[in-house]
């Protein structure tokens, strides 16, 4: 790997535009890979889904799923020993709950509201499918749930609230990407990314560290990083989030990645 760099990136909204696609970024990950600059999925995806782009991607360096639940660093991939569970071919350092604790919290949430709480669990690949525009595989995928579950309510602003205030009260947290919502245990995309640039900086002390993203649930990633970076939306706006170092694409989705990381990667 190059020592100048390591890049997180979120995938829906900012690697990926809205037919899942990341052709516009070609010719930054082109580069990346020319460059040998570490490049880490960081999404509220699934491993089972972020494999898959990692595949297609040719990238052979750590995964986060489901806003950082987990960190899945390939076995000998550092140095050095890796404390945490070891997982097919990854060394697991566990961060989230796990999901069926998780879930039974959810269910018990959906009891006491008289409104509707749709989420992945109670909905089969066809319904996800139709619903994030997926085909059925990439559904049955997203379904492979770990650490966190994603739902979204069929209410009021009142009633969103509502269940905010229950996953609260059930010492759970929650995030926001997209039209879905996402509750979970103790963990963020912020605190996995913190302790996996620690590592990286055990070898590479003077690496700095980019993150981009899109959405309320990257906002924690970008808060850890050096170089924060905040995707256009289509709508032409932008998360709310202030940083010294923060930078705004010109472009939406991966056309703006495409254009922050070539300016950054090139100019060094």
């Amino acid at each position: 790997m190059t020592e100048n760099y390591i890049i997180f990136t979120d995938l829906d909204g900012t690697l990926l535009d809205n037919n899942y696609s990341y052709r516009e970024a070609i010719p930054a990950l082109n580069e990346i890979k020319k460059r040998r600059i570490p490049l880490i999925l960081c999404s509220s995806k699934t491993r089972a889904e972020l494999e898959v782009y990692r595949k297609e991607l040719k990238i052979n360096d750590p995964i986060i799923p489901e806003n950082g639940g987990a960190i899945f660093i390939p076995r000998n991939y550092f140095n050095f020993k890796i404390e945490g569970k070891v997982v097919s071919d990854y060394i697991v350092i566990e961060l989230g709950t796990e999901y069926e604790k998780i879930l039974s919290v959810l269910d018990e949430i959906k009891k006491r509201v008289n409104f509707r709480i749709l989420n992945f669990g109670d909905m089969t690949p066809e319904e996800i499918a139709r619903d994030c525009n997926l085909d059925i595989e990439s559904a049955k995928l997203a379904k492979q749930r770990e650490y966190d579950e994603a739902f979204r309510i069929e209410g009021t602003e009142e009633q969103i609230n509502q269940v905010i205030k229950e996953i609260k009260s059930c010492n759970l947290n929650y995030t926001k990407g997209g039209r879905y919502f996402h509750i979970m245990g103790d963990n963020d995309k912020g605190n996995a990314v913190r302790i996996l640039k620690e590592l990286y900086l055990r070898r590479f002390p003077e690496t700095k560290s980019i993150g981009l993203g899109d959405s309320e649930n990257d906002i924690p990633m970008l808060r850890n990083v050096d170089i924060p970076v905040l995707i256009k939306k289509p709508s032409g706006g932008y998360a709310e989030f202030e940083h010294e170092n923060l930078i705004r694409s010109k472009l939406v989705g991966p056309s703006g990645w495409n254009e922050v990381i070539l300016d950054l990667i090139l100019s060094h």
